[in-house]
């Protein structure tokens, strides 16, 4: 015959929590890396202030591009080397110091080509650098 056991009144039952935090952490991780930041953006919705009619609008120049693909470098839209880049950046800085490179590489882009692109934007004095990656 089977004993049972029983339970005194007195007795304290413990519940333990590690278990449950690392559930916790686990499924906040996993959230964070497969929340994508369109999800927010789209969903975001942002009153924005009206433009001031006594503001004065400067013009901004929209940022060069340089594109890293398997192929090489392209610099709006135009194939390039390091050499033609560089001298191309060069003229830019010339005109404006203040000159804006987005550098956008493909993922099947060797890495070197990344290297190099940033080494001649620093080399030609250009500090408004934005990375993306396709």
């Amino acid at each position: 015959m089977a004993k049972k056991s029983r339970r005194k009144k007195g007795d304290n039952v413990a519940l333990e929590m590690t278990p449950m935090i690392d559930v916790v952490f686990q499924l906040l991780i996993f959230f964070i890396v497969t929340l994508k930041q369109e999800d927010i953006m789209a969903n975001l919705e942002a009153f924005r202030p009206a433009p001031d009619s006594s503001a004065t609008v400067e013009e901004k120049e929209e940022p060069l591009q340089i594109l890293i693909g398997k192929e090489g470098l392209a610099f709006n839209g135009a194939l390039v080397n390091e050499e033609q880049l560089a001298k191309k950046l060069e003229n830019i800085v010339k005109r404006n110091k203040d000159a804006m490179i987005l550098i956008k590489s493909s993922g099947d882009a060797p890495h070197m080509y990344l290297v190099s692109a940033l080494d001649i934007c620093s080399r030609v004095g250009i500090t408004k650098i934005s990375v993306f990656s396709l």
